[in-house]
């Protein structure tokens, strides 16, 4: 990939869904059909992370829909169901990530990208919980490897356990940047992924282009395998590993502005 002498993964840049009102005043056309909104932001950026699968399960058919309507390159994110990962014990909630799996995404084909878990912020770290969800969670989807992503929200997991335990499964953390949720940059995965909630009114692109122009230098790091010293770590920097492929996503805050911020650091990248 350009940017760089070395070799690097595929870095992706996106936003949360892509029905929101106020997007059809800076984001979409003028008089878009909004069944026409999600082939128009496919188009625009290189992933999307869908929420509405957090709250309820989809058809099967409207996988094949989504999918059917996007270019060859581009993916979902999918965030898994509620009543799994809002469970009194994800152990014993983990067949139902079994049955979320088995319930359509093979319709998405190559363009399903990560499965996002995200735990609530009431979760504390729990080592034989957390270890028996993911030994739990299924590999593979038709032959094809899936890739699971983990989201902590309780400080608790600022854990050197914790941060053993997720490299022990191969499973990344997100990175969160915000100061509501812990922020772990430590590489726990084979790949990368952020949720950027930063955005803000006053700036056009949501992030200031001094702060839009060092995500993209992390970005760049990250895919060729190597660690961000800027970034908050529960341990020691990571040696540097194989190039990983990279997702960003604008998340909430000044929303409005998130598409516009997503399009900007992809041009930097």
């Amino acid at each position: 990939m350009a940017g760089s002498a070395k070799q690097q993964g595929i870095i992706r840049t996106g936003i949360g869904g892509w029905t929101y009102a106020p997007w059809r005043n800076n984001f979409y056309p003028e008089r878009l059909p909004q069944k026409q909104e999600l082939e128009y932001a496919s188009r625009h950026l290189r992933a999307i992370e869908i929420n509405g699968t957090y709250y309820r399960a989809q058809k099967p058919a409207t996988y094949a829909s989504w999918a059917a309507t996007v270019p060859d390159d581009f993916v979902f994110s999918l965030k898994a169901p509620r009543y799994i990962v809002e469970s009194k014990s994800l152990a014993a909630a983990a067949k139902g990530a079994k049955s979320f799996i088995d319930g359509g995404l093979a319709e998405l084909g190559p363009h399903l990208g990560p499965l996002l878990w995200q735990l609530s912020e009431r979760r504390a770290f729990d080592a034989d919980d957390i270890e028996a969800f993911l030994d739990a969670l299924p590999l593979k989807l038709d032959g094809t490897p899936l890739r699971h992503v983990l989201e902590v929200r309780h400080p608790s997991f600022l854990d050197e356990r914790y941060v053993a335990l997720a490299r022990a499964h191969t499973i990344p953390t997100v990175f969160t940047d915000s100061d509501d949720y812990p922020s772990i940059a430590d590489s726990t995965g084979d790949f990368r992924y952020a949720r950027l909630m930063r955005s803000v009114d006053d700036a056009p692109t949501g992030y200031a282009p001094a702060a839009l122009d060092a995500w993209a230098a992390h970005a760049h790091t990250w895919a060729r395998g190597d660690d961000v010293a800027e970034l908050p770590h529960v341990t020691n920097m990571a040696k540097h590993a194989a190039p990983m492929d990279v997702f960003v996503f604008f998340i909430g805050a000044a929303k409005h502005r998130n598409p516009a911020a997503a399009m900007a650091l992809q041009e930097r990248i």
